[in-house]
C-alpha cells in the first residue's frame, strides 16, 4: 500500500520534470509548405520561410524593358498554365531591372490566373528564392519541391561564380543534365551581371592554362547553355530615365513640373554615374521623402 501511495506522490513530481523536459527539447517546428504563401525564401536549416510582404515593382512602371518584359512574361504564363517552358537567364548592367522583372512577372502572372475561368484556368505560381551561396543546396530544395503539386518559380539573384568553385557543376546537372532532372513543376530564373556566369579572365585563364584549352572553356561556358532563354539587359538612354522617373512620380503623386522634375532627375545621374532603373528609383525615394511622401 505504502508502495502505491510512493508512486503516486512521485505523479506530479514527474510531470513537472517531462514538462520541463519538452521545453528544453521542443517538437520540431511545422515545414512551410508551398500552400501557405505565394513568395518564398529558401534556408537550408531552416526551411522554406514565407515572405508576408514581397518587395517588388508593378510591371507597369519598368520602362525600356518592354522587350524583355513580353518575351519573360510569354514563358512564364506558358509555364503557369502547364505549357513547356524554359529556365531564364537574366543578365546585363547592374541596376536595369532583371530582379524586379522576375518578381513583377511572377505578380502579373498570378493576377492573370485569379481572372482566368472555366478550361483556361490555372492556379497561382510559387516563387522561391535561393541565395547564391546556397546552391549547392539545391538538389535537397528540388527534391521537396518535386513533390508537391504546386507550380514553382526557382530564382536565385546575382548568380556567379569565382574560381576554384565547383558548385556550378551541381547546378548544371540540376537544371538539365541529372538523372531525375528539373521537375516539371519547376522552372529556374537566374539573374546575373555576366552573360556565362563567370568572369572573362576566369574562362581566359581556364584556355590558357589546360592542356585542351576548347574543351576546359566548355565545360565552364555549357552552364549558361542550360538556360533556354537569354535575356540581355543594358543601361538606359536618358528618355527612358525620365520616362521612369515620370511614371513613378505619376504612381507616388509626387507633385513637381517636368521640366524640374527632369532637372533634378539629371543632376541625380549624374552624381551617381549611371541612368538605370535602379537609379531612377533611388531618385523617387530621395525625391519623396522631401516632398513628404509615402511610398506606399
Amino acid at each position: 500500500m505504502s508502495n502505491t501511495q510512493d508512486l503516486a506522490s512521485l505523479g506530479p513530481l514527474l510531470a513537472r520534470i517531462a514538462d520541463a523536459l519538452d521545453r528544453l527539447a521542443p517538437p520540431p517546428a511545422r515545414q512551410a509548405e508551398l500552400s501557405d504563401a505565394h513568395v518564398f525564401i529558401w534556408h537550408p536549416e531552416l526551411g522554406l520561410q514565407p515572405v508576408e510582404r514581397p518587395n517588388r515593382v508593378d510591371i507597369e512602371l519598368l520602362r525600356g524593358i518592354e522587350r524583355q518584359r513580353e518575351i519573360l512574361q510569354a514563358n512564364t504564363l506558358r509555364f503557369a498554365q502547364g505549357l513547356p517552358a524554359n529556365n531564364a537567364l537574366l543578365w546585363g548592367a547592374r541596376g536595369t531591372g532583371k530582379s524586379s522583372l522576375v518578381k513583377a512577372v511572377h505578380a502579373a502572372v498570378n493576377q492573370a490566373a485569379d481572372s482566368t475561368q472555366g478550361e483556361k484556368a490555372f492556379a497561382r505560381l510559387a516563387l522561391v528564392e535561393i541565395h547564391r551561396e546556397d546552391i549547392p543546396t539545391l538538389p535537397g530544395l528540388l527534391q521537396r519541391l518535386r513533390h508537391s503539386p504546386r507550380r514553382c518559380i526557382l530564382f536565385c539573384d546575382d548568380l556567379s561564380f569565382d574560381n576554384e568553385d565547383a558548385s556550378y557543376k551541381s547546378l548544371k546537372a540540376v537544371l538539365e543534365g541529372g538523372v531525375e532532372g528539373r521537375p516539371d513543376s519547376v522552372v529556374f530564373y537566374a539573374t546575373s551581371n555576366r552573360r556565362h556566369l563567370m568572369p572573362r579572365d576566369m574562362i581566359d585563364n581556364e584556355r590558357s592554362t589546360a592542356i585542351n584549352p576548347s574543351e576546359a572553356v566548355e565545360e565552364k561556358v555549357s552552364l549558361s547553355d542550360r538556360f533556354g532563354l537569354w535575356l540581355g539587359f543594358h543601361n538606359c538612354d536618358q528618355p527612358t530615365y525620365f520616362a521612369m522617373i515620370e511614371g513613378y512620380a505619376r504612381r507616388y503623386g509626387l507633385d513637381m513640373p517636368v521640366e524640374q522634375l527632369h532637372a533634378q532627375a539629371n543632376e541625380w545621374s549624374v552624381t551617381r554615374g549611371a541612368r538605370s532603373g535602379r537609379v531612377a528609383w533611388q531618385f523617387v525615394q530621395d525625391l519623396a521623402g522631401r516632398l513628404g511622401k509615402r511610398l506606399d
